[in-house]
Order: structure tokens, then C-alpha cells, then sequence
């Protein structure tokens, strides 16, 4: 039967104490998982890293939905611990995590994997696959980890921070960043069974919410809201739309006022939709917004937001662009049909389009929570934002396939209406002013080293 051995290499300058530490963080696993490869944890028993501990994950490979068991197995504080699989898609799985200690600030952090493929001799030809997979996976983690331990752990006051709408595409990876920077999480849930450590039920439509039960808290971040660019806006969704974001910030707004202790801040999201179609100019946080349905609803958004004030919180509106993450929202959408060699430019391609890789909005936001000196609205975008067509070639090169197709701006209207002319035809050419002169040092500042790095294509950031 044939095993093979796959391993890198990373150094880190970080004590090998705290990179050893970091990997026993809650959050960890998710942290470090790529997104175009999610996994889904589904049970654990045990906590940290700890020899005996088992999780459970929910995976798809091809599209298949599988069940990956794995048990920690060796534990060596500062040095190792090693994990295999019990149950998965692989005949033989063996991980282990190895911490060279090269001086008092240098570690080299090393993946060692030894697997064998199922179907004995059948699965031959699909070994270079596996390989290549696990170079993308492995270089993305090392990515992720040494960015973070050099430029983050360790350098953050540790704050207690609640979090609502934490199960959306932004939440899902906001929440697992802030607990491995060192910061405590409470999530709001709308699950009345869930009785995770971290959760805390609400119900914004009936009003509840147990502020006491949440004790003191640092900061309050909303990321509540239902998704604007899905179908045509009828009366209901427009309804829906609305409610999801002002109603829930605004339950979140009259609870904190009411607080013996209110929290020092409060973040709530916005986005970049304020501005309305503002064309070819450059648009920053003083901009004025056109007159359309979305900048309404951004506008009511951020006014009950502002009520945060009378309670002398610190109130800061994220106007955030489109999140480039394969995990949801717009790229989500786009990836397999470019994949697949049928990327379309949408109209004219001349139309402008804000962008913000994920890194940077996780990024933003604990630079936010730092800075005391920021407060508004604050544009969650890269500093170059490209014209859609600009978009839609670099998307193509970073797959290395053709986007051969243009849909008519007659077509679009007549396919989603006002949501595709407010959404995929408009042009928002914004820039993150205030994000600039606060001194934040955007990871992504090129589309190209963006998508490579959500994609797991890092031949595209060289």
C-alpha cells in the first residue's frame, strides 16, 4: 500500500511558547481552515490539544458530504502534538504539529503528514491531486498563522467582546479571529437549544434580551442582516431587508443604553450601498449619498445605530464592500461558474466595484477596537477598487480560465430589477479614507494577492 509524506515549514518570529499556546486557543481549528475548504465542527470531546481529546467534522469533498473523526494522540507542551484519523476519507490519516524552538524569539513551525489514499491501487493515479491539495491547504495555514502571530497575538489588549449575527459570512470568520488574537466572545444565537459556552439567546422581533445574563462587556459588534442581492426585492424581501437590520440594532441600542456598565464601543455594520451609484468619482466617508432604495435603507441603518451615543459609547458604522471570500456572498456565487470557464462581465464592465478581502475586514475591525480615536462611518474597502470589468478579468487569470461571456444591462434588469441596478450596475468607486490616515496596513491591498489567497491560487501574489 502506498503512504505518503507531505510537510512544510515556516518560520515565525514568536516564541515557541505562545505559538504552541495559540493552536490550543477556541477558534483555532476554524482560523486556520481555508475557505474554499470549509469544515464544520460537529462535536468535540475535550478541550485544547490535549492528548485523547476527538473531534468530529462535517466535510464535503467533490460535493460529497463526509464525516471526518479524528483523536489527538501525542502531546508534548511546546514541542508536538499529533492527531489521526478515526473515521474519514482517507484509509490512513497521521498529522503532527512540530515546534522547533530556534531562539528565544524564533520558532519553526512544521506540518507533517502522513496519509494513505482509499482503494488501494485504484486510487494510484489520484496521489498528485492529494498532494497538490495539501500544498495549497498547508500554504494558506502558514500564511495565516505567521501573519498573525507576528502582527497580532500578543499585541492587543484582551477584550470581551458580544457579537450578533455571528452565523453570516463576516461572523463566521470575525469570531474565531478575535478568540485566537486573545479576546473573550459572546455570541448572540436565535437558537433557544443552543447551549454552547459562548452563547447567549436572543429574539430582537420580541424583543429579548438578557443584558444581565451578559454581565460586563468591552465592546458590542452587530453584523445582523439578510443578504440584499439574492432575487428580485418584492415587497416582502424590501420588508425583510429592513427589519433584519433596524430592528435587531435597534433592540441592541435601547438594551445597551440601559446597562449599569455600558460597553466602551459599539460597531455596527453598514455598507458601502449608503452611496448610491456615484459613478467614476472617488467616494469617501463625507461623500453625499444618491437617493435609491439600499442608501435608504444604509441611512435608517446607521441612524438607530447613533442612539448608542446617548450613552456615551463610542459608535462606529462599517460601510463595508463586497467581501471576497469563496464561504459566501458574492464570490461564493461566482466561483464555480468562472471555474468552469464561463465568467461574465455584467453589462459595460465600466461600473465601479468596491472590494475588501476578508484578512482586511477581520483586519479593520480589531484595529478599530484598538484605535479609541475612531468613530463614524468608517469605509471597509481595499484602497484600490477596480471596475467590474477589471474584476472579471483578474478572477479569470487568478483560476487561469477564460470569462468569455457579457450579460446585458436589458438582461440583468429584466432578472432582478431594482436589485440587480442597485447592486450589480451601479458604480461605488469608495475609498477607506479614515482607514488610511489612521495608519492600518491593509494585508491585501491588490485584488490579485486578495483572490489568490482566498482561492488557495498563490501563484497569483507573486
Amino acid at each position: 500500500m502506498t503512504e505518503k509524506v507531505f510537510v512544510r515549514k515556516t518560520t515565525i518570529h514568536a516564541p515557541v511558547s505562545a505559538v504552541f499556546a495559540w493552536h490550543a486557543r477556541d477558534g483555532a481549528i476554524n482560523r486556520l481552515t481555508p475557505p474554499w475548504a470549509p469544515l464544520s465542527l460537529v462535536a468535540q470531546k475535550g478541550r485544547g490539544i490535549d492528548k485523547g481529546v476527538e473531534v468530529t467534522f462535517k466535510i464535503k469533498i467533490f460535493g460529497i458530504p463526509m464525516t471526518w473523526h479524528a483523536r489527538h494522540m501525542d502531546y508534548k507542551e511546546n514541542a508536538l502534538f499529533r492527531d489521526c484519523q478515526i473515521k474519514g476519507p482517507f484509509a490512513d490519516w497521521e498529522h503532527s504539529h512540530l515546534f522547533h524552538e530556534k531562539s528565544t524569539n524564533l520558532t519553526v513551525m512544521e506540518d507533517q503528514v502522513r496519509y494513505r489514499l482509499p482503494f488501494g491501487i485504484f486510487s494510484l493515479p489520484f496521489y498528485g491531486y492529494a498532494q497538490r491539495q495539501l500544498e495549497r491547504i498547508f500554504f494558506y495555514r502558514h500564511q495565516v498563522l505567521k501573519y498573525d502571530m507576528e502582527n497580532r497575538v500578543g499585541q492587543v489588549r484582551k477584550q470581551r467582546i458580544l457579537i450578533s449575527g455571528g452565523s453570516g459570512t463576516i461572523g463566521k470568520a470575525l469570531i474565531p479571529f478575535l478568540k485566537t488574537c486573545g479576546h473573550d466572545v459572546i455570541r448572540l444565537v436565535r437558537d433557544p437549544n443552543d447551549r454552547s459556552e459562548d452563547a447567549l439567546f436572543w429574539d430582537p422581533y420580541n424583543n429579548i434580551l438578557d443584558m444581565g445574563a451578559v454581565g460586563p462587556v468591552d465592546a458590542i459588534i452587530s453584523l445582523n442582516g439578510v443578504d440584499i442581492s439574492k432575487g428580485r426585492w418584492n415587497r416582502r424581501q424590501r420588508a425583510l431587508i429592513v427589519d433584519s437590520r433596524v430592528v435587531s440594532t435597534r433592540v441592541l441600542v435601547e438594551k445597551m443604553k440601559r446597562m449599569a456598565h455600558p460597553p466602551a464601543t459599539f460597531i455596527s455594520a453598514s455598507a458601502i450601498g449608503f452611496y448610491g451609484d456615484g459613478g467614476p468619482g472617488r467616494l469617501t466617508e463625507e461623500s453625499v449619498p444618491k437617493d435609491c432604495f439600499i442608501s435608504r435603507v444604509c441611512r435608517q441603518w446607521e441612524d438607530i445605530s447613533l442612539g448608542a451615543l446617548e450613552a456615551g459609547i463610542r459608535t462606529v458604522q462599517l460601510r463595508i464592500g463586497v467581501v471576497l471570500t469563496p464561504a459566501g456572498g458574492a464570490l461564493e456565487r461566482m466561483y464555480l461558474p468562472f471555474l468552469m470557464g464561463f465568467g461574465t462581465r455584467l453589462s459595460h464592465g465600466g461600473q465601479y466595484m468596491s472590494w475588501i478581502g476578508m484578512e482586511d475586514v477581520l483586519g479593520s475591525i480589531l484595529h478599530i477596537l484598538e484605535n479609541k480615536g475612531i468613530s463614524g462611518p468608517v469605509n471597509l474597502t481595499a484602497p484600490e477598487p477596480v471596475t467590474h470589468g477589471e474584476f472579471t478579468r483578474t478572477l479569470a487569470r487568478v483560476l487561469g480560465r477564460p470569462a468569455p461571456f457579457v450579460l446585458p444591462k436589458a438582461l440583468v434588469l429584466a432578472l432582478w430589477g431594482d436589485m440587480g441596478k442597485e447592486t450589480l450596475l451601479a458604480s461605488a468607486r469608495v475609498i477607506p479614507e479614515k482607514l488610511i490616515e489612521s495608519g492600518y496596513r491593509f494585508v491585501h491591498p491588490r485584488l490579485e494577492m486578495a483572490l489568490g489567497h482566498v482561492l488557495g491560487r498563490f501563484a497569483a501574489t507573486c
